[in-house]
């Protein structure tokens, strides 16, 4: 019996894990699906527009050579179970085996995904980012109610059914576990993840780090929400990674433990007071001090970007902001 902890929906997902691993069928992808092309490609493997029996659909598809059969049904399994939420994409119920891949059948979404509509530096409109906001929010709530946190937050994994962001769905559950799982080590970063995960990174030639195992709470997919919600504001990452070596953010960290003191950095100053409230509670240092992700639907109903002039954007006191970070770009995770 596989085992997944019995914490929420995760005695189902025990289940269906050991049902699909005595029922995963075998076949060859071409014999019984029609290729169209290509839709998506990471570390992960592939995602492949198909049709099978006249039906449009996206096929996921994972090389034997560099993923677990664990890993892989684990995946399926969680993404079945939350496959039921309207802002989460959905499955066919179809996982299988060819002689080099795993695989399994998910929705087809037919738009683009959330980073390719971001303008470098400019970011989408207001109005559309909050209508992601609320849509991703209550994905991640049932996530969380579920015992699970997604912890591949970014515009990459947020589908789009139409360019203005009526309809967004969470995708990739290729790194979501259970709540209160233990991470001993990661390598690389990416600017969505926490700081407490950036010092699990392992660097190159150490054998082992020397902080404790980090416990995965909900409070991890809170903050990457956060940066992406920044990110797609602005057009700009916020910082590359949560350390002291990143200047950016080591602005910021001065600023969020002593914000009487220090002057706001000068990249976060287009943000209206009431919006920085939200930053600073989704982004706060400490992750016991973070609020859930449900709280942002409660800042929708207000500006959250200041007015802008020809000279930058005009901060609380007339002050100008104008420096930037870099611009957003395509990533993916080096977690192990």
């Amino acid at each position: 019996m596989f085992s997944f902890s019995n914490v929420g929906g995760s005695s189902l997902i025990d289940e269906l894990m050991e049902l699909t691993s005595q029922s995963l069928c075998e076949l060859e992808i071409k014999e019984h699906f029609n290729i169209i092309k290509e839709i998506g490609r990471g570390k992960y493997g592939r995602v492949l527009l198909v049709t099978h029996r006249w039906t449009p659909m996206a096929l996921k598809v994972l090389p034997k050579a560099s993923t677990k059969l664990q890993g892989f049904l684990r995946e399926y399994c969680i993404s079945l179970h939350l496959s039921c939420h309207p802002c989460i994409v959905g499955l066919f119920g179809i996982a299988f085996q060819s002689n080099e891949h795993y695989g399994f059948a998910q929705e087809l979404v037919t738009g683009r995904d959330l980073f390719a509509i971001i303008q470098p530096r400019v970011g989408i409109p207001e109005c559309a980012v909050k209508r992601c906001a609320v849509q991703i929010s209550c994905a991640l709530e049932f996530i969380h109610q579920h015992g699970l946190v997604h912890r591949d937050i970014k515009p990459e994994n947020v589908l789009l059914l139409d360019t203005q962001c009526r309809r967004v769905k969470l995708a990739d559950f290729g790194l979501t576990q259970r709540r209160g799982t233990f991470i001993r080590f990661i390598s690389g970063t990416l600017p969505y993840m926490a700081p407490e995960l950036c010092i699990m990174v392992l660097e190159e030639g150490q054998k082992e780090v020397t902080v404790p195992p980090l416990r995965v709470e909900p409070t991890l997919d809170t903050f990457a929400f956060a940066v992406l919600l920044f990110c797609i504001l602005t057009g700009f990452f916020p910082w590359e990674r949560c350390n002291d070596s990143d200047d950016f953010y080591e602005e910021f960290s001065d600023w969020r433990r002593s914000p009487k003191k220090t002057p706001v950095p000068s990249q976060w100053k287009r943000f209206t007071p009431v919006c920085m409230q939200m930053f600073r509670r989704m982004l706060a240092l400490d992750s016991s001090e973070r609020c859930s992700v449900g709280e942002v639907k409660g800042y929708v109903g207000k500006d959250w970007v200041r007015a802008k002039d020809a000279n930058g954007w005009v901060g609380e006191n007339g002050e100008v902001s104008t420096s930037t970070p870099s611009p957003c770009r395509s990533s993916y995770s080096d977690e192990q």
